[in-house]
C-alpha cells in the first residue's frame, strides 16, 4: 500500500473530461470545494481526517509508463493527450481544514485552486480518502463520548473492508479518540499504540483454563488481561483469574496493568458480579474490559445500567461505521478565474434545496463565545472578507433568513479554518503526528456543547453565510431562474 501509485485511482469520466479540456485548450484556473451535506449517524458534528494521505497523494501524483500504456490500450485517448500526461504534475493551490477539527455540513473541508484539468483529476481520490477517514473518526468520537472517559480500543481489522480500510480506519479511529488499536501495521506506519490480549483459542489450546491463565501471566505480567468467558464466566473464568492474580501478588510480581475481559453474555450483569468478586479478593484496581459487537448506543446503555466496565474494545461497528457506511462528501465547481484574475462565481442548481451549492472563492471562520469557549457558529464568506470582532456581528440562517442572532462586539472571537497546504504545487504544510492530531481533536471536542454530542436529536450548530456571499448567491439564483 505504501508504494502504490494512486494516480489512476480516479473515475474514467475524470480522464475523459481532462482530454476534453486538453483538446479544447481549456486552461481556466478554477475553484473546487469538497464538502458534505449531512453528518453521519445523525450526529451533531463530524471530525476531519485524512489530510496527510491527501498530501502524500498529491506529492506523488504522476503518470507512469505503465499508466500511459494502460490508458492507450483503452482506445479512447489520443497520443497528444497521452504525451501531455507523461510530464503531468499538480501545480495548483490547496487549502484544507486541519485534521482533528470539528466540522459541519456544507462548509468546504478542502478548497482546490488549480488549472481545471488538474482540479478535475484529483476529485475522486480526494473524496475517497476524506470520506472514509472522516466517517471513521466521527464514529470513533461518538463511541469515545459514550465511554465517558474509559479507554476505547479499536480492533476491527478482521472485519474491515480490506487492508486499506483496516489500516487507515485505525488511523482515523485514533484521531477520533481511541487509545490504541489491535492493528500492528497501523501501529508501525503511524506510531500509534498497539494493544491486545489473547483469544479463546489460547485458553482452549491448554489442558485447563487455570494453566492457560498462569502461562499467559508469566509471559506478560505487566499487561495481564485474561479472557474469562471461554467456559463459564462466573463459575470458572473469574475464579481462575483471581487465583492467578493472588499467586502473582504472593510471588511479589507487580500488578501494574491487569484484569479481565468479557466477550459474551449479559455484559452489565456479568461485569457487576465480576467487579464484586475482584473487589472482595482485594483486586480493586483490576481492569474489566468488554467487547462483543459494541457501539456507542450499546456502551451508553451499559453505562446507564451500571455496568462495571472500565475499558471497551470496539471492532466491527466502528471500523465499518456499520449504521452509516458512507460519509457523503461531494466536490463541486465554485468559481472560474477570468482574464483579469477575478474569480467569477458558479452555482449548481437543483430541485433538492440541499444540493444547491455556495458559489465563489470562499473561506470559513469559526466563531467562539468568549465566556464559554464554545462554538457559536461557523461563517462561510468570500475569501477576501475581513471582520472586526470589536463590532456587533449579525448571523442569520441562510435557509430561513428571518432567524437571526446578534453577537455583541467583544463577546466573540473568530478563527479562519482553511489553511494553505499546497501553493503552486509545492507542499507548505507539515502534518502533525497522529497522536498530536488526537490530542488536538480532544481539545476540539471540548468546544462543542454536550447537547450537540448527544445521540438523539442533537442540538445544531449553525453554518451561516456572510452578507456578501448570501447576496452573491441570491443574485445568481435570480439570474438562473430568469433564464
Amino acid at each position: 500500500m505504501s508504494t502504490l501509485n494512486l494516480t489512476l485511482l480516479t473515475d474514467l469520466y475524470e480522464m475523459t473530461m481532462m482530454q476534453g479540456y486538453f483538446k479544447t485548450e481549456k486552461q481556466d484556473i478554477v475553484v473546487f470545494d469538497m464538502f458534505y451535506r449531512s453528518n453521519p449517524c445523525s450526529s451533531g458534528y463530524s471530525i476531519c481526517a485524512g489530510l496527510e494521505q491527501i498530501i502524500d497523494y498529491i506529492k506523488n501524483l504522476h503518470f507512469s509508463k505503465n499508466d500511459i500504456s494502460y490508458l492507450r490500450s483503452l482506445g479512447i485517448f489520443d497520443d497528444d493527450f497521452l504525451s501531455y500526461l507523461e510530464t503531468f504534475r499538480f501545480s495548483g493551490d490547496i487549502y484544507a481544514i486541519p485534521e482533528g477539527s470539528i466540522i459541519f455540513p456544507r462548509e468546504p473541508l478542502i478548497k482546490v485552486i488549480a488549472p481545471i484539468m488538474e482540479a478535475q483529476l484529483i476529485e475522486t481520490a480526494l473524496l475517497n480518502i476524506i470520506n472514509h477517514q472522516c466517517l471513521i473518526a466521527t464514529k470513533a468520537a461518538r463511541v469515545c463520548y459514550a465511554a465517558k472517559g474509559d479507554g476505547v480500543m479499536e480492533f476491527g481489522l478482521r472485519r474491515a473492508q480490506g487492508p486499506d480500510s483496516g489500516v487507515y480506519g485505525a488511523r482515523a479511529a485514533m484521531i477520533g479518540g481511541c487509545k490504541g488499536t489491535s492493528n500492528v501495521l497501523a501501529g508501525q506506519l503511524f506510531d500509534i499504540p498497539v494493544l491486545g490480549t489473547h483469544a479463546h483459542s489460547w485458553i482452549m489450546s491448554f489442558s485447563d483454563e487455570y494453566t492457560a491463565f498462569k502461562t499467559y501471566a508469566k509471559l506478560y505480567p505487566s499487561a495481564c488481561i485474561l479472557l474469562i468467558d471461554t467456559y463459564d464466566t462466573l463459575k470458572s473464568g473469574i475464579i481462575n483469574a483471581i487465583r492467578v492474580f493472588r499467586e502473582m501478588r504472593d510471588e511479589g510480581i507487580p500488578l501494574t496493568y491487569y484484569g479481565v475481559r468479557l466477550d459474551s453474555g449479559d455484559l452489565a450483569y456479568l461485569s457487576k458480579k465480576v467487579r464484586k468478586m475482584l473487589d472482595d479478593a482485594g483486586f480493586t484496581d483490576a481492569v474489566i474490559s468488554a467487547s462483543n459487537d459494541l457501539d456507542e448506543y450499546l456502551i451508553e446503555s451499559l453505562k446507564q445500567q451500571g455496568a462495571a466496565i472500565t475499558s471497551w474494545g470496539v471492532g466491527t461497528n466502528l471500523i465499518t461505521a456499520k449504521d452509516n457506511p458512507a460519509f457523503g462528501g461531494v466536490y463541486k465547481l465554485a468559481a472560474i478565474q477570468n482574464e483579469n484574475g477575478d474569480f467569477i462565481p458558479k452555482i449548481k442548481l437543483s430541485e433538492n434545496t440541499e444540493k444547491v451549492t455556495n458559489p465563489g472563492n470562499k473561506t470559513i471562520y469559526r466563531i467562539y463565545d468568549n465566556n464559554t469557549g464554545k462554538i457559536r457558529a461557523d461563517l462561510i464568506c468570500l475569501a477576501k472578507e475581513a471582520f472586526d470582532t470589536d463590532k456587533d456581528l449579525l448571523l442569520f440562517d441562510p435557509n430561513e433568513p428571518w432567524k437571526k442572532t446578534k453577537l455583541s462586539g467583544g463577546s466573540y472571537t473568530m478563527k479562519e479554518l482553511l489553511v494553505p497546504v499546497f501553493k503552486n504545487g509545492e507542499c507548505v504544510y507539515t502534518s502533525p503526528t497522529v497522536m498530536e492530531i488526537r490530542e488536538f481533536c480532544n481539545q476540539e471536542k471540548e468546544t462543542i456543547w454536550d447537547e450537540t454530542k448527544r445521540f438523539v436529536n442533537p442540538s445544531k450548530i449553525y453554518v451561516d453565510l456572510s452578507d456578501k456571499l448570501y447576496e452573491m448567491k441570491k443574485k445568481l439564483l435570480n439570474e438562473m431562474s430568469a433564464v
